[in-house]
C-alpha cells in the first residue's frame, strides 16, 4: 500500500501549494518551477527532441490510451530518456490559456503524488509557451477502450474487480492526505490507463483541485464529462470528495454493464445511471448486466451493484467515502463473496 508516500508527498509542499492557488496562475507557475527544481524533474527540450527523434511522426502514438489528451486535441509521443525510461510526452502546438492552466495544474498535482495506481510524471520541459509533460509510458489502452471499442475485448469478472480495487486505492490516497487533499474532478474510464499487466493507472489531472482538510466544499465552475458528473456538483458548483465517489460509481456501473455512460439511453429516455439504479431497486438488474458478468459474477455481482448504487446516490452525504470503500476491499480480500458488503 503506497498511502504513506502519497500523504507525505502532498504534505511536503502544502503551504506553497495553498499560497500559489490563492495567488493566481503566474505565482503558481513560479512555485511549480521551485518544486520541480527541488524534485529534479526539469527536462530540457534538447533531451525531449533526442528522445523522440525531433518529435518524428513515427514516434506519435497512433493508438492506445495515451494517443491524445482527454479532449482529443494534444498529441502524445513515445520517447526514451537518457536514463532509459520509456515515456509518453504530451506536446501541444497551440497556445491556449485554458490549456496552459491545465498543464500547470497537472504538473503541480502529479509532482506531489507517489502511488502505483496513479500515472507517474517523470518530468516537465518549460522551454516553450506550453509546458511539455513526460509521463511513464503505459503500453496498453484505456479502460474505456477495453470496455467499449471494437473489437470487444474479453475482461474476466475477477479482473474487473481488481481494476476497481486499484482505482479505489488511488482515490483513497488522493482523498486522505494529511493537510491538502486532491479531488480528481474528471474521473472516467478513458482516464484509467491499463499497463501490460492490466494494472490500472489513474490519469487526467488537468482539472483536478486541491482541497484543504478544513474546507467542507469548493465552489467552482463545473468541469468534467457528461455521464460521469456528480449531479450535486453540476447544479450547485459545490465540489467535494463525494463528487469523485459518484464518478467512481459510474465506472462500477460500466464494469457491470459494459455500456457507455455518455451515450446510453433507455427506451424510456433514462441515462445509464438512472436506468441501472431503477432496475437494481426493482430486482431486475439482469436486464442491463453484461452477460459475461451474469455468467462469472456469482454472488459478488449483487454486492458490487449495491456498492455502485450507493456511490451514485443523488445526495453526497449518503455516499460512502473512498476510505470506507478501501477498508471494505481490504477486509474482504480473503472472502470475495463478502466483498463490498461492509459499505
Amino acid at each position: 500500500m503506497e498511502m504513506p508516500n502519497c500523504s507525505k508527498s502532498i504534505k511536503d509542499h502544502s503551504g506553497l501549494i495553498g499560497l500559489s492557488v490563492a495567488s493566481g496562475p503566474c505565482f503558481l507557475l513560479l512555485v511549480l518551477c521551485v518544486i520541480l527544481i527541488i524534485k529534479r524533474v526539469i527536462i530540457s527540450l534538447e533531451e525531449l527532441e533526442k528522445a523522440t527523434n525531433n518529435f518524428d511522426e513515427t514516434q506519435k502514438l497512433g493508438e492506445g490510451g495515451q494517443e491524445v489528451d482527454e479532449g482529443g486535441q494534444v498529441p502524445v509521443y513515445k520517447g526514451i530518456l537518457s536514463g532509459l525510461h520509456v515515456v509518453a510526452i504530451k506536446k501541444s502546438n497551440i497556445v491556449v490559456e485554458k490549456e496552459i492552466d491545465e498543464f500547470i495544474n497537472e504538473v503541480a498535482m502529479l509532482s506531489q503524488i507517489n502511488h502505483r495506481n496513479i500515472v507517474k510524471l517523470f518530468g516537465c520541459c518549460l522551454e516553450s509557451e506550453v509546458p511539455f509533460l513526460a509521463y511513464e509510458f503505459i503500453s496498453n489502452r484505456t479502460l474505456g477502450d477495453y470496455l467499449h471499442k471494437e473489437p470487444p475485448r474479453l475482461i474476466p469478472w475477477t479482473e474487473r474487480l481488481r481494476i476497481a480495487t486499484e482505482i479505489v486505492r488511488a482515490l483513497a490516497c488522493l482523498h486522505s492526505a494529511i493537510s491538502v487533499r486532491i479531488i480528481h474532478r474528471d474521473l472516467k474510464s478513458p482516464n484509467i490507463l491499463l499497463d501490460e499487466a492490466m494494472t490500472a493507472k489513474v490519469s487526467g489531472f488537468g482539472t483536478s483541485r486541491y482541497k484543504h482538510v478544513d474546507q467542507r466544499t469548493i465552489i467552482t465552475a463545473v468541469q468534467g464529462t457528461r455521464g460521469y458528473f456528480d449531479p450535486t456538483y453540476y447544479y450547485t458548483g459545490r465540489l467535494t470528495e463525494k463528487s469523485d465517489v459518484y464518478s467512481f460509481g459510474v465506472i462500477l456501473v460500466e464494469l457491470l454493464t459494459r455500456k457507455v455512460p455518455t451515450t446510453y439511453e433507455s427506451a424510456e429516455g433514462d441515462g445509464l445511471v438512472v436506468q441501472f439504479v431503477k432496475l437494481f431497486e426493482e430486482g431486475n438488474l439482469v436486464e442491463i448486466l453484461d452477460p459475461q458478468v451474469v455468467k462469472e459474477g456469482g454472488g459478488t455481482t449483487e454486492q458490487v451493484a449495491a456498492l455502485a448504487a450507493s456511490c451514485v446516490k443523488l445526495r453526497g452525504e449518503q455516499r460512502p467515502t473512498m476510505r470506507q470503500v478501501e477498508i471494505a476491499h481490504s477486509k474482504a480480500s480473503k472472502h470475495p463473496r463478502c466483498m463490498f458488503q461492509m459499505i
